[in-house]
């Protein structure tokens, strides 16, 4: 598997299934071999022609950052144990919107209900 994976050829690779009849090679290149065969499967249909141009588009529009954190991260975050620095700082960030979530609920800007759903969504991040 590859570490660093660059968007670039990802975004590529998408619009080859496109404009080919190869689709699916970029879910290979992002290490989901499940549904890279799922899409050659569907060859012969336009699902997955049409699959790849959103995700062609979603993956050019994403940025470099998010493109990191989603497909690269993944793969050292599953063979490395969890950096401490990193979860420190996740727990730092939801610290913060929870104490910002709680002053809008103290100063009547949301609802109990609200509160309750944007805390619950909150914790869902964290995992």
């Amino acid at each position: 598997m590859l570490a660093q994976r660059s968007r670039r050829t990802a975004v590529i690779l998408a619009w080859v299934g496109v404009l080919t009849p190869l689709s699916g090679l970029h879910k290979f290149y992002l290490g989901q071999p499940f549904w890279g065969i799922l899409y050659l499967l569907l060859g012969l249909t336009p699902i997955p022609k049409v699959a790849c141009a959103i995700e062609g588009v979603m993956l050019l529009t994403q940025s470099a950052d998010d493109f990191a954190q989603r497909w690269s991260d993944s793969v050292a975050q599953a063979s490395s144990p969890l950096d401490p620095t990193r979860v420190s700082a996740q727990v730092s960030a939801l610290g913060v919107a929870l104490r910002e979530l709680d002053t809008l609920r103290q100063e009547g800007l949301i609802s109990e209900l609200e509160f309750e759903q944007k805390r619950r969504h909150l914790l869902e991040q964290v995992t």
